[in-house]
């Protein structure tokens, strides 16, 4: 299981419009991500799976918003929206069982904003003993 530290950043003007570039180039490659998986789920009826997203988007195309970020950050946002698809499956399943009632419906686009940007641990650095941590932007 993996631990999750939230941390309250006071930021200058600089520091600041640089978090904001990362949250709107995130939401997206989030919007990318349900872009492609919707297309993909009228198509065929299937979902990608979070691999086929992090290639499709990282690889083939080459996507300027993946671009943006390093690649575990830029895959721990297309893992967020392969498990919404993932989530909406299990709820089709549950109304074919008799479990669920309601219909569900895809996962929808963001409508610009920001969005979370997760750095995993191995992109945050905390330099000796001070309390300070320092993430690679």
């Amino acid at each position: 299981m993996f631990g999750c530290q939230q941390n309250l950043i006071r930021a200058n003007s600089d520091t600041q419009s640089i978090l904001e570039y990362l949250c709107s180039e995130s939401a997206k490659l989030t919007n990318c991500g349900i872009y492609y998986s919707r297309q993909i789920y009228f198509k065929t009826g299937k979902i990608p799976n979070r691999a086929k997203l992090h290639k499709v988007l990282g690889t083939e195309d080459k996507n300027l918003h993946y671009q943006a970020f390093y690649s575990d950050t830029a895959q721990q946002i297309l893992t967020g929206v392969a498990e919404s698809f993932k989530s909406f499956m299990g709820l089709l399943r549950g109304i074919k069982n008799g479990t669920v009632t309601q219909r569900p419906k895809l996962p929808g686009y963001r409508k610009g904003g920001m969005a979370l940007v997760t750095f995993t641990g191995i992109r945050s650095i905390n330099r000796g003993n001070s309390k300070k941590r320092r993430f690679t932007i």
